[in-house]
């Protein structure tokens, strides 16, 4: 595909989404997000205009596709829908699918991926646990083989669609007992119905209609035929699928950040103080223009960091571009939520504005996926330093 053809798909796609997001999400964003919760039919029509299968087999149902076209989406939906928690929700089978993709059985992969993508289940991961989070070679959660199945036993927390998940990809310690290091970490596939597996919802600052959950495992059996590739090999996998979902929220964030710009900008054309428009003032002006110009950086380096994984650089120097790109794009959101709600004034204070649900979700996307800290910390080692 020359880059020509990629920029029309791109640009194709985007407005799809687009037009989705502007039909199917931001007309009903607020009262989802009041409720606490959105429609399951919302997974079929996403189903339905080529949304969830976009990037997957199309063996398994899917649509393959760069990740050039994947983050047009991504901006098309964060822009427009303005959700984070919906985003999050509705798309957690792209961090619960990719292991399974790639390392499951071609008979796990047929029975777990076509379903999910046709938006009749919903696929989950699980990596976090109550006593750490990035840190996953330190994780608890222990399984051992009885005879065909794995006996799984330990917790989970901060799981998105750990609610409603069909399918949860859980992070999971394997080997000898009293095991340590990422060595003994494996990763398995689990029946959201399997017996001893319970649930509970969290409450949260922001992303409130993504349902949120702390999973608990009391002795759960799942057949060994659920183990992704091989035992021990989880650590790997995991780190991989990492940097996905890291790629991804640097696009998702920058969507976040447009649509507070798009709400700011907006505001000041209508809002009149003292005889005039707010974007006649020059301090107006200004921060509008900071804005810009965090947004036109963080898009531009979105897009060299894409290109490399289109050509699949797999390098440490591109997986810490990747960490320090989230950091960068998560602070832009920051910046422009921020600033947003400032020039919106009491009304960015209000429930209902787009810049006051972003400024609500901004940490989340700083923490999700590999806090700024940690991202830091990652990006330096990658780095040789």
């Amino acid at each position: 595909m020359s880059l020509t053809e990629l920029e029309q798909d791109a640009a194709a796609l985007y407005d799809a989404a687009r037009r989705f997001a502007e039909k199917e999400m931001a007309p009903h964003v607020n009262d989802w997000d009041e409720a606490g919760t959105f429609p399951l039919a919302l997974y079929r029509k996403a189903a339905d205009a080529g949304l969830l299968g976009l990037g997957y087999p199309e063996a398994l149902g899917g649509t393959p596709a760069p990740q050039a076209l994947r983050n047009a989406v991504s901006l098309a939906l964060s822009r427009h829908g303005a959700s984070g928690g919906l985003l999050a929700s509705l798309f957690s089978h792209n961090i619960g699918l990719p292991p399974v993709l790639r390392h499951g059985s071609a008979a796990l992969q047929q029975r777990v991926i076509p379903p999910v993508l046709r938006g009749e289940r919903i696929a989950a991961l699980a990596i976090t646990e109550p006593g750490g989070g990035s840190d996953v070679a330190s994780l608890r959660t222990t399984a051992r083989l009885d005879g065909a199945e794995w006996v799984i036993n330990g917790e989970k927390v901060f799981i998105t669609s750990g609610m409603r998940a069909d399918w949860i990809t859980v992070a999971v310690r394997t080997g000898e007992a009293g095991s340590k290091g990422s060595a003994g970490v494996s990763m398995l596939v689990v029946p959201g119905n399997a017996p001893g597996l319970q649930r509970s919802e969290l409450r949260k600052m922001g992303w409130w209609c993504s349902d949120t959950a702390h999973l608990r495992f009391d002795n759960v059996r799942v057949p060994a035929g659920h183990l992704l590739g091989e035992e021990g090999a989880g650590f790997r996998i995991v780190m991989t699928n990492f940097n996905g979902e890291r790629l991804a929220m640097s696009a998702m964030a920058l969507g976040f950040a447009q649509a507070c710009y798009d709400e700011a900008l907006d505001w000041t054309r209508q809002r009149q103080t003292f005889g005039a428009a707010l974007v006649e003032r020059q301090v107006i002006r200004h921060k509008l223009m900071d804005m810009q110009m965090r947004m036109g950086a963080t898009e531009a380096w979105l897009q060299a960091v894409t290109r490399r994984a289109d050509a699949g650089d797999e390098s440490p120097d591109w997986v810490a571009q990747v960490c320090l790109l989230k950091n960068q794009a998560t602070q832009t959101m920051q910046f422009c939520a921020d600033q947003a709600v400032q020039m919106l004034g009491a009304m960015g204070f209000m429930r209902g504005t787009r810049s006051e649900r972003l400024y609500r979700e901004v940490k989340v996307m700083m923490i999700g996926g590999g806090a700024e800290e940690i991202m830091k910390e990652l990006a330096a080692r990658q780095l040789g330093l």
